[in-house]
């Protein structure tokens, strides 16, 4: 009987298809003879799945990797890196993609797929020239894509058009733990706030916070919103973009490149992206959250798993990726001319990890985002006072 490979990735279609391209390809030039397993899971699932170690490689988020990496569950890859690194290890990449699994004590991965987070917008609308005449004699103003949170409700109120099938923006609000604290903290990022003191202390009741939650408050219960925000998690909302049935949203990166990918998009040659909005006055900001390659520590197969990894974050092999729906994570793939044909922004990368942060790396980071996310889902759900949400939000931090 065949040996298997078992390899761990998000429920994602893209991810998929590119990992069963990458295993043949290396099945077949390195000879090996292994049955694959390939199991693809939601992000929640994923999570649970990973921290118990069963499997050879994975698709890890960096949220989770501090976690992962303090108990033990993935094998560092500093020695394997050591003897054999993959092709222009470390240069080909920015260095926002390599601090997140570098630890002290070793490396716990290698980019797979990026982020970041970025204003992506219909500019075929914003481009028209009868919205433009329609969008002045409302306002008064020139039709752009926004750059302030206020202008983004205005555009988002001018493009809303339910009778056809279309609204201003949309959130991708299914409570996974995830998208809800992206949301929150770009909106308290972008207004100048912070999550942690100078010492690593997550605050979250703080004035900055109070105006983030108010106004994604106001936000969400606005008439332009989708209807079916609360129904979508990320990839939900990129389909619904995609299909065209909203203006623009703020979302990954891989998401607008989706539009111009894969098949079934409506908004093929119409994308374009920007800087998330901001508070007035504020330059721009972004979050970074990418996905490595890591292989198990309880895997019996490291040797194959790693030379499947290099195989896969080949400069060619990363190239493929914008092609099948995927994000690039080497710099000659950002600025490759066939990839920026395809998708003209995709050179800006090299911009949006000039301003881009980071989640704090903690071990407990995934039972701090437990409560981040249930104080947002109580601003969402609930007409709760903000300012009694974050002070209880603040309490079960503080044990923690």
């Amino acid at each position: 009987m065949k040996k298997r490979f078992k390899i761990l990735v998000r429920k994602y279609e893209p991810f998929v298809r590119v990992t069963e391209k990458f295993w043949r390809q290396y099945a077949e030039l390195a000879g090996v003879d292994m049955n694959l397993d390939l199991i693809a899971l939601p992000l929640p699932e994923l999570h649970a799945s990973i921290v118990e170690g069963n499997f050879d490689v994975a698709h890890v988020n960096t949220d989770w990797l501090t976690e992962c990496w303090t108990d033990g569950v993935l094998e560092d890859l500093a020695p394997y890196i050591g003897k054999s690194p993959p092709q222009d290890y470390p240069e080909g990449w920015h260095n926002s993609l390599l601090i997140l699994q570098t630890f002290d004590d070793g490396i716990a991965g290698i980019p797979f797929h990026d982020g970041p987070e970025c204003l992506i917008y219909r500019k075929d609308l914003f481009e028209d020239q009868h919205e433009c005449e329609m969008f002045y004699t409302e306002y008064g103003l020139k039709l752009k894509p926004p750059k302030t949170w206020d202008e983004f409700v205005r555009v988002a109120q001018f493009f809303n058009r339910p009778g056809q099938g279309m609204y201003g923006t949309l959130f991708a609000l299914y409570p996974d733990g995830h998208n809800n604290i992206f949301d929150f903290t770009l909106q308290l990022w972008s207004r100048g706030g912070s999550l942690t003191t100078k010492n690593g202390r997550i605050v979250l009741d703080t004035p900055e916070a109070h105006e983030a939650l108010c106004f994604y408050r106001s936000l969400i219960n606005s008439d332009f919103i989708h209807p079916k925000s609360r129904e979508l998690e990320s990839i939900g909302a990129c389909w619904t973009f995609a299909r065209g049935e909203v203006a623009m949203m703020v979302n990954w990166f891989g998401f607008a490149t989706m539009g111009e990918a894969v098949e079934g998009s409506n908004v093929k040659g119409k994308v374009d992206i920007g800087p998330v909005p901001s508070g007035k006055d504020r330059e721009p900001v972004s979050l970074n959250v990418y996905y490595t390659w890591s292989v198990s520590a309880k895997s019996k197969n490291k040797e194959i798993a790693y030379d499947f990894i290099c195989n896969a974050v080949r400069a060619d092999n990363d190239k493929v990726l914008p092609f099948m729906g995927v994000v690039g994570c080497r710099r000659s793939t950002w600025a490759d001319p066939d990839v920026n044909a395809l998708i003209n922004y995709y050179h800006r990368m090299e911009e949006i990890h000039r301003y881009a942060s980071t989640l704090p790396r903690l071990k407990d980071w995934h039972n701090i985002s437990e409560i981040i996310d249930a104080m947002v889902l109580d601003v969402i759900n609930t007409d709760k006072p903000v300012t009694e949400i974050l002070e209880q939000a603040q309490q079960q931090i503080d044990i923690l």
